[in-house]
């Protein structure tokens, strides 16, 4: 059965904490961030730069309160002070779309969570 790529879950707006090229890869993601948005340590995220438009891909560990650190190569599409969506993604297959309801959750200067938005896909699309 074929499947489709769709979000999985997305903090919208983060703010970059730390820019680290000394670090060996990837970027650093404040625990109660990760486990709000579901996602898990070393799972592949994408990282939008919302200031520059600089794009990325790699993977998240758990990282201190409030941290949001570019890590390794990614340390140079970003510095402290500019905002970040992260986003995950997941492989459907047709049966499993109608349950599927990623989870956006929207962040605000300090990095905490202001509001979980949840989307469903629409039945009869």
């Amino acid at each position: 059965m074929p499947v489709r790529t769709f979000l999985g879950s997305k903090l919208h707006r983060a703010v970059i904490t730390e820019a680290n090229v000394e670090y060996s890869g990837s970027i650093g993601i404040d625990t109660t961030l990760l486990k709000a948005a579901g996602i898990r340590p070393f799972e592949r995220v994408d990282v939008y730069n919302v200031d520059n438009g600089e794009r990325l891909t790699t993977y998240a560990i758990a990282g201190g309160p409030g941290e949001i650190c570019l890590n390794g190569a990614a340390a140079h599409k970003g510095r402290p002070g500019q905002r970040v969506i992260i986003a995950t993604y997941v492989d459907l297959d047709e049966d499993e779309m109608a349950a599927h309801k990623p989870r956006t959750l929207i962040i605000d200067d300090n990095n905490a969570v202001t509001q979980t938005l949840i989307g469903e896909i629409p039945v009869d699309w």
